[in-house]
């Protein structure tokens, strides 16, 4: 009779899978036990290992999903930024400003344009529309790293959701009238027609290019190329519950075909 294979999993994505094996999140790796420390180090795989595990088990040699820089990249609008700039991913005009040359963001940017704060800026939080030196001042207040990029008007961009860099879903997200973002959070909704499959490839090379191998890309059409936004690795769901797909069942086709390593 076929033995099932096992993985490891520290993170809980995947709790429930029967070919996984959560072991949960532990700070010391010696709260394991020694059964647990030997079951991760001898693994083929080991699934959603956290940032903190990440970075260990890549030194190691170790195949992981998601990779590290799925971890490292999390998050972190300012890496994202440098990272498309430096593999040539069109983006929009963006610029970074620490506390002292604050002054100096009206000599670049010309009113509206966007201000988000670096970090925990998810579901449309902490993205704002600055229209004049008021509220630029309010939003100043906030952080002390600006993160100004130019303001493209828009009413919807592209969700493409990939898994090991194959795209398996994609969906609109248009905004509410009067609201200037997308998210569903922030009132948008999910459309899945006439979904172009030219930025289907563009989120593909977006996400090929940085090593991003569990995320969502967000893009927007303009000027007749596609500029991605942003990487979220903390994609919602919503749009493949819409569709009647269940991610964990996605994961779980993809693990045991091998299509994760």
């Amino acid at each position: 009779m076929h033995q099932t294979h096992i993985y490891p999993a520290i993170g809980s994505r995947l709790v429930g899978v029967p070919e996984v094996r959560t072991l949960g999140v532990k700070p010391n790796f010696l709260d394991y036990t020694s059964e647990e420390r030997e079951f991760i180090k001898t693994s083929d795989l080991v699934l959603y290992p956290t940032k903190n595990y990440a970075q260990f088990l890549t030194t190691m040699g170790k195949n992981i999903f998601p990779n590290l820089e799925t971890y490292l990249y999390a998050d972190e609008k300012i890496k994202q930024t440098t990272l498309f700039y430096m593999q040539n991913i069109p983006h929009p005009r963006t610029r970074i400003f620490y506390r002292r040359h604050h002054g100096e963001i009206p000599d670049h940017f010309q009113y509206p344009f966007i201000g988000k704060l670096p970090r925990s800026s998810a579901r449309g939080r902490g993205v704002y529309l600055i229209g004049n030196h008021e509220e630029l001042n309010a939003y100043l207040a906030l952080t002390k790293i600006a993160y100004i990029q130019e303001y493209i008007q828009h009413d919807r961009d592209l969700r493409v959701v990939l898994i090991n860099y194959q795209p398996v879903i994609a969906y609109w997200r248009i905004s509410a009238s009067g609201n200037f973002r997308t998210n569903l959070s922030q009132g948008g909704h999910i459309n899945f027609k006439n979904i172009p499959q030219s930025g289907i490839l563009a989120a593909q090379n977006a996400a090929r290019l940085c090593r991003f191998n569990d995320v969502g890309i967000d893009l927007i059409f303009h000027k007749d190329e596609w500029l991605t936004i942003e990487a979220n690795m903390k994609y919602g769901r919503k749009g493949l519950s819409i569709k009647g797909l269940d991610l964990k069942e996605i994961l779980r086709t993809k693990l045991v075909t091998g299509e994760l390593f």
